[in-house]
């Protein structure tokens, strides 16, 4: 508790890392706030009814949107999107980089091509937030016959759809602002601020509750999210370090290189991008039954369902061996350290060098794909097996926890930077915060 607490104070003694706390601080509380002004011409009395029966019905649906809105689309507020179509258009264009050769080559160019790539990004939020956004307008004049909106029209819609366009750039701009003068990812950042602040709503149902779930019930709840936390801060930290030994040169009596070095090779490489991407996948079947009235369709992948925990399974690891193999240029990086005279011991230089590290790579993918699974059936399992709802538990597997305690991890090391290039001693006694073997 004391090296937590002279931590602090250190933080607070460099006036930029402070300047960059609270600027991020009241940004976010910029962003709080939005997510409670409504929308023109929504009928408010009738928005908790309407959740309530999202929560019931499309859990799933709602549980990601909530997400990703930081549960402003409970108050159909001007941040209803959220900062989703904004990480819509970053992750197209993280894949067209890959894909695309004049992409590709925009992103060598270094700042200036990032700034072009930024500004594109931008100009592809708007078309996406526009789409989402009718979306949305077009399933809140629908429902219960258009009681939810005070006097539906064209104008109103129109009214609407520049409210949501204009709350979503806010978000945006909020992001940039935090990328830029604060602390860490802004994007990362208000998502998971809008997680953290629904954990107090959650712990709300739970408590009200705690007669019919029951103190033990509690306990065992309280003591697996600690365990999850621990275990995902493990498993992002976790490395496969391959050796890496530098070729010696001599020149003259002086003999130059030599050393021997390793390559960290991350345990969960693709992060949380794989269950984002399986999970707004997987609420399509819902969406589509409920538009085509198809019964069977909405029983075979209900949210507790065999062939929906099977489906999402097989998406999951399908979207990490997917993402890896899109950022893992295994021939790319063999010829790098060919050419810098380095090389894997007892394996040649070049071509098996590649073979061996795509070999290593994709057992570690498997190891890092097999605990997103866990993970993200977690919250369907405790809710079955306890008798919870599922808005507890959501917090204890998923998405949500993944993106908390990855972000929470890379601004600790953003803090920790600023306090050793000062002089500071970080947030570990010895060393930095560094990965596991």
């Amino acid at each position: 508790m004391d090296r937590i607490k002279e931590v602090i104070r250190n933080i607070f003694m460099i006036p930029e890392l402070r300047r960059r706390v609270f600027f991020t601080l009241g940004l976010l509380a910029a962003f709080r706030l939005g997510c409670h002004v409504p929308v023109p011409g929504i009928n408010v009395l009738a928005i908790q009814e309407m959740i309530k029966e999202m929560e019931t019905e499309g859990g799933k649906i709602f549980g990601l949107i909530s997400i990703f809105s930081g549960g402003a689309i409970a108050n159909l507020s001007l941040f209803s999107l959220g900062i989703m179509p904004y990480i819509s258009a970053s992750i197209i264009f993280q894949l067209l980089i890959k894909i695309v050769p004049q992409f590709e080559a925009l992103a060598k160019e270094g700042p200036s091509g990032h700034r072009k790539i930024s500004q594109y990004t931008r100009y592809a939020t708007i078309p996406i937030c526009m789409i989402q956004g009718w979306v949305m307008i077009k399933a809140m004049e629908q429902y219960q016959g258009g009681t939810l909106v005070v006097n539906p029209s064209f104008g109103w819609e129109i009214t609407a759809l520049m409210a949501f366009l204009a709350g979503t750039m806010m978000v945006m701009w909020i992001g940039e602002q935090i990328s830029e003068h604060g602390i860490g990812n802004g994007a990362s950042i208000i998502i998971m601020a809008g997680i953290i602040a629904r954990m107090p709503v959650a712990a709300g149902e739970l408590w009200m509750g705690r007669d019919q779930t029951g103190f033990f019930t509690i306990f065992i709840l309280a003591a697996v999210y600690i365990s999850m936390v621990i275990a995902i801060v493990y498993t992002t930290q976790a490395q496969r370090r391959i050796t890496i030994q530098h070729a010696r040169h001599t020149r003259g009596r002086r003999v130059y290189g030599g050393q021997r070095h390793y390559l960290p090779l991350r345990v969960n490489q693709a992060g949380v991008m794989p269950v984002i991407f399986a999970s707004s996948l997987m609420v399509l079947p819902d969406i589509l039954a409920r538009v085509t009235h198809w019964d069977t369709l909405r029983e075979v992948f209900g949210s507790q369902g065999f062939w929906f925990s099977l489906t999402y399974v097989a998406m999951v690891y399908f979207f990490s061996y997917f993402w890896t193999a899109l950022f893992f240029q295994p021939i790319e990086m063999a010829n790098n350290l060919k050419e810098y005279g380095s090389f894997v011991p007892g394996i040649r230089p070049g071509r098996r060098t590649a073979e061996y590290l795509e070999f290593i790579m994709n057992r570690v993918t498997l190891a890092g794909a097999t605990f997103l699974c866990f993970v993200a059936l977690l919250p369907d399992l405790l809710s079955q097996a306890l008798g919870v709802q599922r808005i507890v538990t959501s917090f204890l597997g998923g998405t949500g926890i993944l993106i908390v305690v990855g972000v929470g991890l890379d601004m600790m090391q953003k803090v920790e930077s600023h306090l050793l290039m000062r002089q500071y001693e970080g947030f570990m006694k010895k060393g930095r915060i560094r990965g596991r073997r």
